[in-house]
């Protein structure tokens, strides 16, 4: 599988970047995709009404998503040691404004207290400071995660691929889950905004992973549809993102 386009080439994406410049940049690393499905009606009670839901063949699907950031700088800037690498655990659904389907997160864990603080200020994301670990050992990733504050919401795995690269097609549920290139959040009187976001296509592998501890739904009042989940990895993405603009404007 090769990829041979420019890592910042933007035909993919379904609607222009905005006529701003980028302000981030990251590398996410060892991504385990874990989706589970819910019902609409049961999402909606969980989803601020202001965020249309989007779904796949009439289902509702929530993620939990661990990974681990690193290369991470403001444009123009050095990396700053300390702070350009740190492991991060995000909980999320898909919701689509205006044709433009993104990724709204009921919570982000990270074990970086200051990019905690930077990112509830800059981005209004619910970000909590939490214990993290991960290990990689050949190709298994040992991925532990534990909160600090607040609600017991943990998750212990290990995880690892078992199929070569693939990219999602068209008009897959692979796609519908990993092609979406723009989260969405709240400002302070409940407007939805949108952060853009730009990236190569996803390669994915088929996964398999032991999930020993997982109280990141359940912790969080989301209750789900059946146990097992679909499973999906994804090695290593370089991203940049953009400011914060009004969802409902652009």
């Amino acid at each position: 599988m090769e990829d041979k386009k420019d890592k910042w080439d933007a035909s993919h994406r379904s609607w222009p970047l905005p006529k701003l410049p980028w302000t981030m940049t990251q590398t996410w690393n060892d991504l385990l995709f874990v989706h589970y499905p819910i019902d609409l009606n049961v999402l909606r009670k969980i989803v601020p009404d202001v965020l249309p839901l989007d779904s796949f063949n009439g289902k509702g699907w929530i993620g939990v998503v661990p990974f681990h950031m690193t290369n991470i700088r403001l444009r123009g800037t050095p990396r700053v040691p300390g702070t350009d690498r740190f492991a991060e655990l995000n909980v999320r659904t898909y919701v689509t404004i205006n044709g433009k389907p993104g990724v709204f997160f009921f919570s982000l864990d990270a074990e970086n207290l200051l990019a905690v603080k930077v990112a509830q200020t800059v981005y209004h994301l619910p970000y909590m400071h939490a214990d993290m670990k991960v290990v990689r050992s050949q190709s298994t990733i040992e991925y532990s995660s534990k909160r600090r504050h607040g609600v017991n919401a943990k998750l212990e795995c290990s995880y690892r691929p078992i199929s070569q690269p693939f990219y999602a097609e068209e008009g897959s549920f692979e796609e519908w889950l990993t092609e979406r290139y723009c989260l969405y959040t709240l400002s302070k009187k409940g407007e939805p905004l949108r952060c853009d976001i730009l990236h190569r296509k996803w390669p994915l592998q088929q996964a398999e992973a032991e999930i020993r501890v997982n109280t990141m739904l359940s912790e969080q009042g989301i209750q789900v549809e059946g146990d097992e989940p679909v499973l999906h990895y994804s090695k290593s993405m370089e991203v940049r993102m953009w400011p914060l603009v009004s969802a409902m404007d652009n």
